[in-house]
């Protein structure tokens, strides 16, 4: 068992007080430093200053401190906008995230040197270099056009196992659902199908910062870099350079409202990632930031929008169970269901396991065990 403070529960109380950091420190007459590594996990409070700091605060023990358990899953999601994760969802998600620990020893045994980004940072500079080392590996040149596909292999290589799902465009709160198993070293990233291409690019990116900073997995740290990582992955500095010059040269905000349009759809991303990666190149070259009302690429981001995955995938659609699984197995290079056809063979798992870790519907479990056990 290891002990870290709740940083959730010391910011809210700090927050309560109008405190800074530097103030609590002073008052349990520890150095600023001391609460700075107590948030990050770095270091834990002598039992002196927790006391100290519980009584100062009027908080428990139990609401300060956080027991992890390093066999505990650890979870994130991408939500659909305007939802909130609640501590129903996390605790679904972490009982999935137990259901598929049997699985585990299926699975074919994965590398155990993977790549890593060590420093991970928001800094344009820094993110520029990890994001275009990162196209390298992949064979993508700095100006291409990166597809998810181009993704699939890296998660793999990894030891990242991927799950495309079907939640259906409208019925989830998660539009993907990341599990990670600490003790076993494998993570699990579910993939709703039921998106829109240049959204589901973007969490694929997302989800490959995670994969790349496991350290970093179930924080705020980590969910601001993994943003920032995707970003910049989709559309690198040569890219928003490039576009920045197109678009300084535009006559009028609608003329540059088009271009903007035009270079989201030749990479087949969100017209906000092309605004926000243009608008971070000129910050970070000193530059003035493109003459557009931010309001208005949301505007034409709410209206303009590229087909569903499952739809390019699936034609007709809803595919059968047979069609579902070898995409999954094919298309993703997800060896999820080889796992659960060799689980079902030898310890006769039944269907409602499979509706219980994919979240899906009785008859549709039904019908994936059935092709899964013939």
């Amino acid at each position: 068992m290891h002990k870290t403070i709740n940083e959730a529960t010391l910011r809210a109380a700090l927050t309560e007080r109008g405190w800074t950091q530097a103030q609590l420190a002073k008052t349990l007459g520890v150095s600023p430093q001391s609460v700075t590594n107590w948030m990050k996990g770095v270091d834990f409070p002598r039992p002196a200053s927790l006391l100290k700091m519980a009584t100062t605060l009027q908080r428990t023990f139990d609401q300060l401190v956080q027991t992890e358990d390093e066999g505990k899953p650890v979870v994130a999601f991408r939500k659909k906008g305007g939802t909130k994760t609640t501590a129903a969802h996390v605790s679904k998600a972490m009982g999935i995230g137990m259901l598929l620990k049997p699985l585990v020893p299926y699975l074919p045994q994965v590398q155990v040197l993977r790549t890593l980004i060590t420093s991970p940072s928001t800094d344009y500079a820094k993110l520029q270099t990890a994001t275009l080392q990162t196209r390298n590996r992949l064979g993508v040149g700095d100006q291409a056009a990166l597809g998810y596909e181009h993704l699939i292999s890296e998660f793999k290589n990894c030891g990242t196992v991927l799950v495309p799902v079907l939640w259906g465009a409208k019925g989830n709160h998660e539009n993907a659902l990341h599990i990670r198993l600490p003790q076993e070293d494998v993570t699990f990233i579910f993939l709703n199908l039921d998106t829109r291409l240049e959204d589901f690019k973007f969490w694929m990116a997302h989800e490959l910062a995670h994969v790349l900073t496991p350290e970093l997995a179930g924080t705020e740290q980590g969910e601001d870099f993994a943003d920032a990582f995707a970003g910049a992955l989709l559309f690198p500095k040569p890219c928003a350079e490039q576009a920045y010059a197109d678009i300084a040269r535009a006559r009028s905000a609608g003329g540059a409202l088009t271009l903007f349009s035009r270079w989201a759809q030749e990479h087949t991303i969100s017209v906000n990632t092309v605004y926000q990666q243009v608008r971070r190149f000129a910050l970070a070259s000193g530059f003035p930031g493109p003459k557009v009302d931010e309001k208005a690429i949301h505007a034409v981001r709410n209206t303009v929008s590229g087909p569903l995955i499952s739809t390019l995938l699936f034609d007709p659609a809803p595919p059968g169970a047979d069609r579902y699984i070898a995409s999954a197995t094919h298309a993703f290079q997800s060896d999820f269901f080889v796992a659960l056809r060799q689980m079902i063979k030898e310890q006769g798992t039944g269907a409602s396991y499979i509706q219980q870790i994919l979240e899906s519907t009785i008859q549709d479990a039904l019908a994936i065990h059935g092709a899964l056990n013939h």
